[in-house]
């Protein structure tokens, strides 16, 4: 496997494909009901980490808060910019690195768009990003997988065919990372392609830590898109809002 996996993964049109094709309504429901809870003042800045081809950012731009959005992905952020508007913003760039310091009112970043990276450090130098882009009272919201949820609800093999492509995926876990194999195969291919996501098993209380760090603080969990209650067991998400304290 190689060690920056998703640099190439996340840059074919196959990774879009299979995650993204069907959910663009419930990416508009779950931006409503987290605008309704957080209430931004109608001037907000705000900024998508590791936005994809933009479909939460521009979902926050449609209702008329400037909206910034980074990605690794330089195919995504080429989809995205021709959704570019006076209030809406692309630009290629890795989280791990500084961008932008004490600007943004909200930082989002969504879909378990974390715990890729190879080392601790890594992790920490994009929750440094994040924190430094915020100004101080600003407020982050990261979505991230429920680590013992997934656990229990691992499926080991499943076949997906999605508009000719055929997707064969094998999912396993050891004690710190989820592993899952995506062999592809397409007509269109001269032979199938395989590729290995692996995401790291950050807990709440390994935000907390994280987070507190950066000078970050977990006010409010919840478990799922619809904000329910955060159970250790039950719940499919781990959906956490911060605010940024120094």
């Amino acid at each position: 496997m190689q060690q920056s996996w998703f640099k190439e993964w996340f840059n074919t049109p196959y990774y879009h494909q299979l995650y993204f094709t069907r959910d663009h309504e419930e990416a508009a429901a779950f931006i409503d009901k987290l605008i309704s809870r957080l209430r931004p003042s109608a001037d907000a800045l705000m900024l998508d980490v590791a936005c994809g081809k933009g479909r939460h950012a521009l979902q926050l731009a449609e209702k008329g808060y400037d909206v910034t959005g980074i990605d690794l992905s330089e195919d995504s952020i080429l989809e995205a910019r021709a959704f570019e508007t006076e209030n809406l913003h692309f630009f290629q760039h890795d989280m791990r690195l500084p961008f932008y310091i004490n600007y943004f009112d909200y930082v989002f970043n969504f879909f378990t768009s974390f715990g890729y990276f190879s080392t601790q450090r890594e992790h920490d130098n994009a929750i440094r990003t994040i924190a430094q882009s915020l100004k101080k009272g600003g407020t982050f919201v990261i979505d991230y997988l429920n680590v013992h949820y997934a656990e229990s609800h691992v499926t080991h093999q499943m076949e997906q065919e999605i508009s000719g492509v055929n997707y064969y995926i094998t999912k396993w876990y050891d004690e710190h990372h989820f592993y899952k194999k995506i062999l592809i195969e397409d007509d269109n291919l001269t032979e199938p392609l395989a590729f290995t996501e692996k995401v790291a098993k950050f807990t709440l209380g390994d935000f907390t830590d994280m987070l507190s760090y950066h000078g970050l603080q977990i006010n409010e969990v919840y478990g799922d898109y619809n904000f329910g209650n955060y159970d250790l067991y039950k719940s499919p998400r781990l959906l956490m809002i911060a605010t940024k304290i120094r």
